[in-house]
């Protein structure tokens, strides 16, 4: 249901604000259970979506601070998919970066 308000609310900065904080806390957490929820998250598509909500709301802090969480959350662990989640991650990094600059 977070991935589906997403997607279907891409230009509402409160929604991608919750929906990106919803997915950080989401997939928290150690061991395989953690990672299970990690790789749920990605294939349900919330990588794209997270990016998404980056390039769509650059002035919105809020989306950026919570958009970057899930993704620090999302790109972590060490199960066989971490290092795929990760790469699929580097997308994002131009938008991190533009985020810290915007957001100091």
């Amino acid at each position: 249901r977070v991935v589906a308000a997403m997607g279907g609310h891409p230009a509402d900065a409160l929604v991608q604000m919750w929906a990106c904080g919803a997915l950080y806390s989401i997939t928290a957490g150690e061991g395989a259970r953690g990672e299970a929820r990690r790789q749920a998250a990605v294939d349900a598509g919330a990588l794209p979506l997270v990016v998404a909500a980056m390039g769509a709301h650059p002035a919105d802090a809020d989306v950026q601070q919570q958009a970057c969480t899930a993704l620090c959350n999302i790109a972590a662990g060490a199960d066989a998919q971490a290092e795929a989640r990760r790469q699929a991650a580097v997308d994002a990094l131009p938008l991190v970066v533009a985020a810290m600059g915007a957001h100091p």
